[in-house]
């Protein structure tokens, strides 16, 4: 993962550009939901202290990073963050990956510690500092 002050979302694609997900296809060949993963730093920084090593923005491998907002508590809302709608729709799922990052990590990031999966609803720019609305 790469900080970039922005970033374009496209409704029913994902963020533009994004290799791993962008206009993905699920197992049956139909367009994914999972365009966006979002995960508090909060919620990242509970883990770093329970795993006793720090953990830098972007290495849990989440498009964004927020700060001040419980995500989990937004599942099956819409979502306004700069221009883009969003929904959000499940749990982000932690895979393997996050135990080869750390040791442990994958444990900890289940039971509402492991931020959101969205899909994109209306395309927009979504900036650094964006405030994070709840729509419906």
């Amino acid at each position: 993962m790469t900080d970039t002050p922005q970033i374009e979302v496209v409704a029913g694609k994902g963020i533009l550009g994004e290799p791993r997900y962008f206009e993905r296809k699920n197992r049956s060949g139909q367009p994914s939901r999972r365009h966006i993963t979002l995960i508090e730093r909060e919620i990242v920084g509970q883990h770093a202290d329970a795993l006793k090593t720090p953990i830098e923005p972007g290495v849990v491998k989440s498009n964004i990073e927020t700060t001040g907002v419980d995500l989990i508590s937004l599942i099956g809302k819409t979502v306004q963050i700069g221009d883009a709608l969003l929904n959000f729709y499940e749990p982000r799922l932690p895979c393997d990956q996050m135990d080869r990052i750390i040791p442990g990590l994958r444990l900890r990031m289940c039971d509402k510690r492991q931020g959101v999966i969205a899909e994109v609803v209306k395309s927009g720019r979504i900036k650094i500092g964006d405030e994070l609305r709840v729509i419906e």
